[in-house]
């Protein structure tokens, strides 16, 4: 790729990843209104029992309300949380790089896959060679598998691995460029070889070969191969569905959340890969640096995004994506630009993200609302506000109850450690329902 490629790649990502909100941390807050809340009532019960006249309960009073509302169980509702989610989630399979995303991917109600090596395989093989022409299939190999033998995509390396199977010598080749979306330009042998998808045919205002009718009703990648601007032939390739995908789809359905796929391949290519899968909705035909857009687009559709990709192309889109998730076989710049990263190129491990987000979410509300509750009702127990009928609560038994407070929070987080989130548990358990 480009040295200009990528510096606009390194933009859309700095742009996408300042314009992020950045949510204030709810135990954080809290606590800080605690704080005032117990200094308050502690304020507050010194004067009332010195206005009755008891300076010395007034002292004990006071101190009884500043230690049973003493923060530590608001201070450890979110953060202990979040610890074990992140154990948990790695023992799974993910590594949660931003607590953000964590806590957005319950929101989320939309998720962009890229097709190639996320849906697919990404290993796609060559299934058949038309020539055009008096060249023979061996010879539209050797010129091809040349172009492409600079090219980093998956189906270079297929073009390039068909050739060295069959123990076919590449060419020397020179004066390589890629143009994304529309394919492969070199100089091969005194020629000059391009091979690409339908835009390249359009580019050079060429005729499709006469088997890419048919190869298109099969669902195939279909490739030409043009020499000094001659349509030679075409190659037909097919990139194999990953048998998890179809679970992954169906268990997102069942969660109410839209499946969107993206991918540079032709119109016909997606749709067959949709139609299989049973996916919502598919961008084709896009280029890299518009995939931001296409993220854009749902955004402003009102949907929450997360966006699964592996490629460097794919990093403008996961930075732009309420939740980036990149796979972990992926590049660098993807993993850098995500704030979920998976193991493993397994798609349904989207899925116990979500449940782990959704079930991390429950007992962070559960722990907020156990140690605000407990502050509600013993402050003013401790103030005294039951004296009148004889009742006033200890000092050691409010330090009691304060240490109750943060024992019940950490152990209501401990059950997250009962969640079994290896991608097939997570997926059967929503599939199950």
């Amino acid at each position: 790729m480009t040295t200009p490629a990528l510096a606009g790649i390194q933009r859309l990502v700095t742009e996408a990843q300042n314009s992020s909100s950045r949510a204030q941390r709810i135990a954080d807050r809290a606590a800080a209104l605690l704080f005032w809340f117990a200094l308050l009532s502690a304020a507050v019960t010194a004067a009332v029992w010195t206005f009755v006249g008891n300076p010395d309960a007034a002292v004990v009073r006071s101190i009884t309300v500043l230690v049973i509302a003493c923060p530590h169980a608001l201070g450890l509702a979110i953060p202990l949380v979040v610890s074990i989610a992140t154990e948990r989630a790695a023992r799974g399979g993910v590594l949660i790089k931003d607590r953000l995303a964590l806590e957005s991917m319950r929101t989320v109600d939309a998720v962009l896959f890229d097709k190639t090596g996320t849906l697919t395989k990404g290993a796609p093989t060559i299934t058949s060679i038309e020539t055009a022409g008096d060249i023979d299939a061996d010879r539209l190999l050797v010129l091809a598998a040349s172009a492409e033998a600079d090219s980093e995509h998956p189906l270079a390396h297929a073009i390039v691995r068909a050739a060295q199977d069959k123990n076919l010598k590449l060419l020397r080749a020179s004066g390589f460029t890629s143009s994304p979306a529309v394919g492969v330009t070199a100089a091969v042998d005194g020629s000059e070889v391009r091979v690409g998808g339908p835009k390249l045919l359009d580019e050079v205002g060429g005729q499709e070969i006469s088997a890419a009718e048919e190869w298109r009703r099969e669902g195939a990648i279909i490739l030409h191969v043009i020499v000094d601007g001659r349509v030679a032939g075409g190659l037909k390739l097919a990139d194999e569905v990953r048998p998890e995908s179809r679970q992954a789809v169906d268990a997102l359905h069942r969660l109410g959340v839209e499946v969107v796929m993206i991918t540079g391949d032709a119109q016909a290519v997606a749709e067959s890969v949709a139609i299989d899968l049973g996916i919502d909705r598919v961008f084709a035909g896009v280029r890299p640096e518009d995939k931001s857009a296409k993220v854009k687009e749902l955004q402003s559709e009102g949907k929450k995004v997360a966006m699964v990709g592996d490629g460097v192309n794919d990093a403008p889109a996961l930075a732009q994506a309420d939740v980036g998730i990149a796979i972990g076989a992926g590049t660098d710049v993807a993993i850098a630009s995500a704030g979920v990263i998976l193991a493993s190129s397994d798609p349904r491990s989207v899925i116990s993200v979500i449940e782990l987000s959704r079930a991390a979410y429950r007992k962070m509300k559960q722990n907020l609302w156990w140690a605000a509750g407990y502050n509600l009702l013993s402050v003013p127990l401790a103030a005294g506000v039951l004296a009148p009928v004889g009742f006033v609560l200890p000092m050691s038994i409010g330090a009691v109850l304060m240490s109750l407070s943060t024992v019940v929070v950490a152990l209501n987080a401990q059950l997250l450690r009962r969640i079994d989130l290896t991608p097939e548990a997570s997926t059967r358990a929503i599939l199950d329902r």
